[in-house]
């Protein structure tokens, strides 16, 4: 994340496109909103646009606007998303999911700034700073013919890459502050503090659904004010990522599952620890109270290399077993 934020910086006062790519849930939007607020335009609109929550039938009148009598029903004139954004930034969230057609419309607005309304004989001129954000590859999307690749090299000047929460587990715990300390004062509640073993549950979770899955889990924290409910949902998710969905053979076994489940959890405990503590499996042992020749047979049942793999050129110094 230092590396987006020294991108971040690097980009203020210069108004590129930008074009910002992650998983869903990995706050391409509030990146979005940080970019403006260091652009020429700070102090202009900032306009977002959901590609895929309005019908394609109906986004080009939201993005372009439309004149009075251009179809049924359109009794006066009204200025479209773009027009509302002169001066500031146009952010397009999902820009993947832009119809072919209005691709073709967007990149003539790109290419010189020009557009017209449905129904409009006149082309209008606007200055906007365009950022995009697509939790899909456009590489790829050009490669299929869904999306055109003039566009994309004019959306692309400059972009982002925003890892999911998966990636950055050492940051939750200032996330998880921060958002605690939001909704407390939004919902005017002081729930205390998280403890030390539910931070460590969450950073021994996936987050699939990344900051907006911690969103919505630290404030019904704020809201329920029991750290017990939140640490039981969290095993509940934990555990159902290591079941599988359909088990062999079609029969379910319950203990089998149980058994499987505990056996992955306990897999990923060991090697998060050795990670931890530079792969010392005497140090692993203590911290997990277990006994060392314990810890072996289970990191040879979990099907972990007994040692970690150091790279020759630059091998890291690890504390003494004996």
């Amino acid at each position: 994340m230092q590396i987006v934020r020294n991108k971040v910086e690097k980009l203020a006062g210069a108004d590129v496109p930008v074009l910002i790519q992650g998983e869903s849930g990995t706050g391409k939007e509030v990146l979005a909103a940080a970019i403006h607020r260091r652009s020429c335009g700070q102090n202009q609109p900032f306009i977002k646009i959901t590609c895929p929550a309005i019908p394609a039938a109906l986004l080009e009148s939201e993005l372009f606007g439309y004149e009075k009598g251009a179809f049924t029903g359109a009794n006066v004139a009204k200025p479209g998303r773009v027009e509302l954004a002169h001066g500031g930034t146009l952010f397009l969230d999902e820009i993947a999911e832009l119809d072919p057609a209005l691709q073709a419309k967007f990149l003539q607005l790109l290419q010189d700034g020009q557009f017209s309304r449905i129904g409009g004989q006149e082309d209008k001129t606007v200055e906007v700073h365009l950022i995009c954000a697509t939790n899909r590859d456009l590489e790829t999307e050009v490669q299929a013919k869904r999306f055109r690749q003039d566009l994309l090299y004019r959306i692309n000047v400059f972009t982002i890459h925003l890892p999911p929460l998966r990636q950055r587990l050492e940051d939750i715990p200032e996330l998880a502050d921060h958002l605690l300390r939001l909704y407390s004062a939004m919902y005017s509640t002081a729930p205390g503090p998280l403890s030390a073993e539910l931070l460590q549950l969450m950073q021994k979770y996936h987050w699939p659904g990344n900051i907006r899955e911690l969103d919505n889990l630290v404030r019904r924290y704020v809201i329920l004010g029991s750290e017990q409910v939140i640490g039981s949902e969290l095993l509940t998710r934990t555990l159902a990522e290591v079941i599988p969905e359909e088990p062999e053979g079609g029969e379910i076994s319950l203990k089998k599952l149980s058994r499987q489940a505990a056996r992955e959890l306990e897999r990923r405990i060991i090697l998060k620890a050795l990670e931890s503590n530079g792969w010392n499996r005497k140090l692993v042992a203590r911290s997990l109270n277990i006994s060392y020749r314990a810890l072996l047979y289970k990191i040879k049942q979990g099907g972990m290399p007994p040692k970690r793999s150091l790279p020759s050129r630059a091998p890291e110094r690890v504390p003494p077993e004996d």
